[in-house]
């Protein structure tokens, strides 16, 4: 070869290799197709065809045509403090931030990666990848791969979150609902967190890109088939163990196996409870016994009481009517108590039986829930399972003695419980009551309603008009804790007595005026007339005349026109004595006589001048 030629080929060699380094990076294809070597003949060996196509091959076997959105494996070949540089086979390495490696602390180099190309080339030149874009593509498939394939996924429990808590499936948030997380409530959802469960998808919302998983569908299946395993083996009087499942004010559900039975409050225990809560707790495991169901065997009625004998049955037989007994209020009701003597077993003390007082009480006002008391065995049927007390009948009856402590006339103080229409109802002592009737209580006011006169809680002196020991009745009245005063107005006021008053009011027929603070006295209409002819009014201060005195009834009446017409009769009574003498000195006529009384009359009549 020629020192031209020489120089030719080494220049020629130096343009393909930059032309190879630059060109055939870019695209291997294109390079082969359109490089024209007939310009580059000259001074060049020729390179045989089985070595072009054996480069040709080569190229296309190691460098990748990536497409948007297509998920390659690239290898790790250099970790910095926070990158990791991924080999993909393209003209350059690409970069990806530890970040999306976090859940991967373990990475290293030669680690194999799926990768999504993120930026071809940056302002650097640089190729960008995704692992997170990559992870999240191939995880939706695989997630919308198990939910139509119904296949079981594992997934990581993040956190709680609002109804229910957060799982990672294949690198996606997914949602799990409270009420998906057990076939049973849930009530603490943090044991969960931390843990990898297995779960089903349930949903896929690929618009707005929520995943909803289960792990209950997992075990409904099983539990299916163990309910109906169990309801077909249920029988009445069978006991069963069960897990407490819910508590609620009216009972408790039990869980026995996938199927929900109900013990009833009152299943619960033979003693009287507030609420389940006293005798069961959640989660707690217990035997109970089938007491019954419905056709379809879906309402399983439970207790867990009558796994023990019934209190009654162990009732010592030493309890007999008149004992004295112990207990706890455990009830209160206006009509009585229940007293529990012996666990499950209790008796009622009636209102009416915790005092001799006659006087209507509410229980409340003897006992209160939580009292120990002591009472006595009034009536006991050991078979229908019922006891009477009482509590009075731990003191004497004060009505034994009542001839001694008050007789007949004796003078008492007493507390006003209670008012009728007709009277008072006083008591002495806790069951000694007394009644005054509404005549009894004052001499001299008339009194409509004893609440005019007293108030309930007031003390009055009494004194003991009547006893009726056998009807335990007492009559008490009290006007006679003081003399009469109608005694000492009788005289005082007695017929024709003249009083000088105000009228004090008008009434209906006539006035009344007041001659003391107990004596009211009626005028009628016509004994108000004055001398004048006119009428006395209210206010009007006259001189009165007592025309009538009643001390039973009570009644005085008075007369103001009496004073004076008395005076009119007796001049009248005078003048005809006088006529009657001069007539028998003049022996006047007929006509003067009459004319005599004439003029009498009208000067009564006060027509006279």
């Amino acid at each position: 070869m020629t020192e031209e030629n020489t120089n030719a080929a080494a220049e020629n060699e130096a343009v393909a290799a930059k032309v190879t380094t630059e060109t055939v990076a870019q695209d291997p294809k294109e390079f082969l197709e359109n490089f024209n070597w007939d310009k580059y003949e000259q001074g060049i060996e020729r390179v045989d065809d089985s070595k072009l196509e054996e480069f040709e091959t080569l190229v296309s076997a190691n460098f990748v045509d990536t497409a948007d959105e297509e998920v390659v494996v690239g290898k790790v070949v250099y970790l910095t403090e926070r990158e990791a540089i991924i080999d993909i086979n393209a003209k350059s390495e690409g970069v990806i931030s530890l970040n999306e490696f976090r859940y991967n602390p373990d990475l290293k180099v030669g680690d194999e990666v799926e990768v999504l190309i993120d930026i071809r080339e940056d302002k650097t030149g640089q190729l960008v990848l995704s692992h997170r874009k990559a992870r999240t593509i191939k995880a939706w498939d695989r997630v919308n791969n198990a939910h139509d394939k119904e296949e079981v996924v594992n997934g990581f429990v993040k956190c709680r979150t609002k109804g229910g808590m957060i799982v990672d499936v294949f690198g996606i948030e997914a949602f799990l609902p409270g009420s998906q997380i057990d076939v049973k409530p849930i009530r603490d959802y943090d044991q969960y967190v931390g843990k990898t469960m297995e779960f089903k998808v349930v949903k896929i919302n690929h618009e707005f890109k929520n995943v909803v998983v289960s792990h209950k569908a997992l075990i409904e299946a099983d539990i299916e088939e163990q309910k109906k395993e169990i309801i077909g083996q249920l029988e009445k009087g069978q006991v069963l163990e069960g897990v407490v499942k819910n508590i609620t004010s009216y009972g408790v559900f039990i869980d026995l196996g996938g199927v929900d039975g109900l013990v009833h409050i009152t299943d619960l225990s033979w003693s009287r409870i507030n609420h389940p809560n006293e005798v069961v707790e959640l989660d707690q495991k217990l035997n109970v016994v089938i007491l019954d169901f419905d056709d379809n065997k879906s309402r399983i009625q439970l207790g867990l009481k009558q796994l023990e004998k019934h209190p009654w049955e162990a009732l010592s037989d030493t309890i007999a009517i008149g004992d004295k007994v112990k207990g706890k209020v455990v009830v209160i009701a206006d009509y009585g108590a229940f007293i529990e003597v012996e666990e499950g077993v209790e008796g009622l003390i009636h209102v009416s039986e915790m005092s001799w007082s006659t006087h209507l009480r509410s229980a409340q006002d003897f006992v209160k829930v939580g009292d120990e008391v002591e009472a006595v065995v009034l009536t006991l049927d050991r078979e229908d399972r019922k006891m009477s007390l009482g509590i009075k009948q731990l003191t004497q009856d004060p009505w034994t003695d009542i001839t001694t402590k008050y007789p007949v006339a004796s003078k008492h103080k007493g507390i006003v419980r209670n008012f009728t229409n007709f009277g008072v109802f006083v008591e002495l002592e806790e069951g000694i009551d007394g009644l005054i009737y509404i005549s009894d209580l004052s001499w001299t006011k008339k009194i409509k309603h004893p609440s005019e006169f007293v108030a309930v809680g007031d003390t009055l002196e009494v004194e003991v008009l009547e006893l009726d020991v056998d009807g335990r009745k007492l009559s008490l009245g009290h006007k006679q804790t003081t003399d009469n005063p109608w005694d000492k107005y009788e005289a005082e006021f007695a017929l024709d007595s003249l009083h000088t008053a105000t009228i004090a009011e008008i009434v209906d027929k006539g006035a009344t005026i007041n001659f003391n603070e107990d004596i009211v006295a009626f005028v009628p209409s016509r004994h108000l007339e004055k001398e004048d002819g006119s009428k006395l009014g209210k206010g009007d201060e006259a001189q009165f005349k007592v025309i009538e005195f009643n001390k039973e009834f009570k009644r005085v009446v008075a007369s103001h026109t009496a004073i004076f017409r008395e005076e009119e009769q007796r001049n009248i009574r005078t003048a005809v004595k006088k006529a009657s003498a001069s007539a028998d000195e003049a022996k006047p006529t007929l006509g003067d006589a009459n004319g005599a009384l004439q003029a009498l009359k009208d000067k009564m009549e006060g027509k006279g001048n």
